[in-house]
């Protein structure tokens, strides 16, 4: 049985031909046309909260990315409450972690999933240091490594005004894309997270709003997307 029928669902797969689905793939295409002269491979998915969406956009994402035959690797970089692991029912057992504290080697800790050209690097144990990891020069040599190894970089991030992480990968990433939950966060919580990412100069290259209300007609819940270039 695949993988897949035991984790949680990816609509881009169960339900590619949904207006959700095709909300991702716009969004994929207007990153990939948001810069003309610089290349955007390493991008960092984050939110000003928890609950947001950001690890299912992050994820439904990666599946577009190599649906359009792009080299992929999603990397888990919230150590804190990771996901991935669960979302593609694979082991956590050795990951991001275990490679930034040289417990082992990059290519360990890749793993294939059962979508073409999308490969995963889960949390691994959570540690005690984060931040710490996050910012070490050891985890700036791995994403270097990966730009030479995979077209596309996605990494998840915990939200952005519960610690700093998030700020730290922004300055190593090439963009930003912030999720925003428009039932339930405020404008200025939304502002402050920018803020937080324009403190370290990070590119951001839009905002997802999740859960935007539509139509009874349509689908309850839908994604809007606006990717620009700044």
């Amino acid at each position: 049985m695949s993988r897949l029928k035991n984790k949680r669902q990816i609509i881009t797969l169960t339900s590619p031909r949904s207006p959700i689905s095709e909300s991702y793939r716009a969004l994929r295409t207007n990153i990939e046309f948001s810069s003309i002269d610089e290349q955007l491979q390493v991008l960092m998915v984050s939110s000003a909260g928890p609950g947001e969406g950001k690890s299912t956009t992050i994820t439904n994402l990666a599946v577009t990315f190599a649906q359009s035959e792009k080299k992929v690797v999603l990397i888990d970089a919230d150590l804190r409450k990771p996901t991935a692991h669960h979302t593609f029912s694979i082991s956590n057992r050795w990951g991001l972690s275990s490679v930034v504290s040289q417990q082992c080697s990059l290519e360990e800790v890749i793993q294939m999933t059962d979508v073409a050209n999308l490969d995963v690097i889960t949390s691994g144990a959570i540690p005690p240091n984060p931040a710490e990891m996050m910012g070490s020069k050891r985890m700036t040599a791995i994403i270097e490594q990966l730009r030479r190894m995979y077209d596309i970089i996605l990494i998840d991030t915990p939200p952005l005004l519960a610690v700093t992480d998030a700020q730290i990968v922004a300055t190593k990433s090439d963009g930003v894309i912030l999720v925003v939950d428009q039932g339930r966060v405020k404008r200025e919580i939304a502002s402050k997270a920018v803020k937080n990412l324009e403190s370290v100069n990070a590119r951001i290259l839009g905002v997802v709003l999740n859960n935007v209300k539509r139509k009874a007609n349509e689908e309850a819940y839908y994604y809007y997307y606006g990717v620009q270039d700044k």
